[in-house]
């Protein structure tokens, strides 16, 4: 029994010290730094376009962000903001800075920005991808095949889509820059995870940034804060996608391990719950 009881022990301490000089090898997530870059300011924009049930009449300024992620030796944006000339008569800006200058704010050049991961393909998301010429553009598969195919036949949908940018995704990909994403949770970039929203576009997905305090850069799959605090869909999702956007944004919590720590796409108070001065909010 003895002898039964010794080599069981040395076979439990083997074991324990196997798993502990695993654990110990396991390379830890990076720790980017994140920044929000506000590079202009909408006025006047109806709450209930953002919000299901928002108040009709109510107004608030919404912030117009792309986001830096910093580390790895790599200067990585979240969204490329827009400059076509042609969406200032629709959408009438304030302080408007184009993202390449907003960027040098943080002090980073737009020669030096080694990726750009697209949210969705939206005038003012994707309006900027040919301010960074050398970036790495990643962008989910089925939505640059729908937005460079299907959206413009005459049965296809291509509401808030610059021809420009279509167009641009195009050239970047004869130049081998562009990456497709192949679906839900995928690690792109070690420690940068991309999730599909609930179809704010035909495949719109949003952005987790590992370390020590995970962070969900929600972009459009969640406009305010005020939807995660009311559990309400964006306005703009259709109302089959609504309760699919809902339990994405319960999704988006439990990735960053706090609704503090969702970072929703629009919203102004993102440059008063961070440290921040001018343009720039220090998330992390």
């Amino acid at each position: 029994m003895r002898n039964l009881l010794a080599v069981s022990l040395v076979f439990t301490v083997a074991l324990v010290t196997a798993i502990h000089a695993r654990t110990a090898t396991r390379p830890a997530s990076p720790d980017y730094s994140i920044q929000a870059i506000r590079y202009a300011e909408l006025p006047d924009f109806p709450v209930s376009e953002l919000v299901v049930g928002g108040p009709q009449g109510e107004k608030i300024e919404i912030a117009m962000v792309v986001w830096l992620i910093r580390g790895e030796g790599r200067n990585i944006l979240f969204d490329s903001g827009f400059h076509r000339s042609g969406w200032f008569k629709y959408f009438p800006m304030k302080n408007f800075l184009r993202p390449d200058e907003a960027v040098k704010l943080a002090g980073v050049k737009p020669e030096e920005v080694t990726d750009i991961v697209i949210s969705h393909a939206h005038w003012d998301h994707m309006g900027g991808i040919d301010l960074f010429p050398k970036a790495t553009v990643w962008i989910q598969k089925e939505e640059f095949r729908y937005y460079t195919g299907e959206a413009w036949q005459a049965d296809g949908h291509h509401g808030g889509i610059d021809p420009q940018d279509a167009q641009e995704l195009v050239r970047i990909n004869t130049e081998g820059r562009l990456r497709l994403v192949d679906g839900d949770n995928q690690e792109i970039l070690p420690g940068i995870r991309v999730f599909t929203g609930s179809r704010h576009t035909y495949a719109s997905e949003y952005l987790l940034v590992s370390g020590a305090k995970p962070f969900v850069l929600a972009s459009d799959n969640c406009y305010l804060y005020r939807n995660l605090e009311e559990h309400k869909s964006s306005a703009t999702f259709s109302e089959a996608d609504h309760q699919a956007n809902i339990k994405n944004q319960a999704r988006m919590i439990e990735l960053a391990g706090s609704a503090d720590r969702v970072v929703p796409g629009h919203d102004a108070l993102q440059f008063q719950k961070f440290p921040s001065e001018g343009r720039i909010a220090k998330i992390r």
